[in-house]
């Protein structure tokens, strides 16, 4: 009788662990196809009109409107109007302005230390350029000081003042920078803040709980016969009430520069970019975890594409125009955005 009773209990148990397994198998299933319901998707207007192709550009959100602006060339302002699904132009810059992050103050678009002029001898703009919105003007701010001007910055904005982070002062040549500084656009204060661990360029800033990440990027021309190489896996970490810099353990899984960068979800995005290892543009999306500073790998881009930004819009991630090879070509008008549940 005692040998019958276990062997019933053990075929109950076995019944139970099966049970229990196939749940849990369920559950992982279901997780594993929610996950891969993300995806990035196309845009497309009701109207069919496109973006003015750029590269080497920036794209911003100012209220419920995206701007496209900058880039090789003077060419107009491109606006989507997120209500009617519509491309429209705006006013052209006073000069070439490409290679910079913008940042919106006070519903006005500030373009700061960018660079101008043609390849591969582009030099650091002297002034700031200030973009209205609501008049569609452009106008020139603040003189950037002789000693600390620069392109391909990342910035940021922060209690009402701006934060310039590394960048290089001769164009695609070199004289890469690892400086940071702050500039408030209320008062026209430049204040000199603690160097970068390293020299970067060709990346996006982003602002997390007060600090700055600088993700990805390259040193430009430090190798003289690869105007592509140069990039940088480490990830540096600017707290700015301490004035002090740190660099995390776990460096960016896909080495690339020109790529966008923003914050989602408690993570750090960084979408596209360019470099030596492949003629097209990446189409990699990758996310820093801001709880354990682990990367993980999201889907990739619909097209890859480099020199342009990242709007967070209705919890949603937009991205448009850019450049869909390494270097300056072709130029793209498309717009995809990031959709966690289509």
């Amino acid at each position: 009788m005692i040998r019958f009773i276990a062997l019933i209990s053990l075929v109950i148990l076995m019944i139970n662990c099966k049970e229990t397994k196939k749940v849990e198998k369920e559950v992982t299933t279901e997780k594993i196809e929610g996950q891969a319901s993300a995806e990035w998707q196309p845009v497309i207007t009701e109207d069919g009109t496109e973006p003015v192709a750029r590269h080497e550009a920036a794209f911003v959100k100012v209220g419920a409107a995206f701007y496209l602006l900058g880039g090789r060339d003077i060419r107009p302002l491109s606006i989507y109007n997120t209500k009617s699904k519509t491309w429209s132009e705006g006013q052209k810059p006073p000069i070439e302005l490409h290679h910079f992050q913008p940042v919106v103050f006070e519903d006005k678009i500030y373009v700061i230390t960018a660079l101008t002029g043609k390849w591969p001898g582009e030099t650091p703009t002297e002034y700031i350029y200030v973009y209205d919105p609501k008049a569609d003007k452009w106008s020139k701010g603040d003189m950037i000081p002789a000693d600390r001007r620069r392109g391909s910055t990342g910035n940021a904005l922060h209690n009402g003042k701006i934060y310039v982070a590394c960048g290089i002062k001769n164009g695609h040549i070199g004289d890469h920078k690892n400086w940071m500084d702050s500039y408030d656009p209320k008062t026209g204060e430049w204040k000199v803040l603690s160097d970068a661990p390293r020299a970067r360029d060709h990346f996006q800033a982003v602002l997390a709980d007060g600090k700055i990440y600088a993700p990805a990027g390259r040193r430009t021309g430090s190798e003289p016969d690869n105007p592509f190489g140069g990039t940088v896996a480490e990830v540096d970490v600017y707290d700015i009430e301490s004035d002090t810099w740190q660099t995390l353990s776990d460096p960016i899984p896909t080495k690339r520069a020109g790529n966008a960068a923003i914050l989602f979800e408690n993570e750090v995005w960084v979408v596209g970019g360019e470099s030596s290892k492949q003629e097209k543009a990446h189409a990699d999306v990758e996310a820093l975890d801001l709880t354990n500073n682990i990367w993980r790998t999201l889907p990739s881009l619909k097209e890859g594409r480099h020199g342009t930004g990242l709007i967070l819009f209705e919890n949603n991630v937009f991205i448009a125009s850019g450049c869909g090879n390494r270097g300056g070509s072709p130029e793209l008008t498309s717009m995809e955005k990031y959709v966690s549940e289509p």
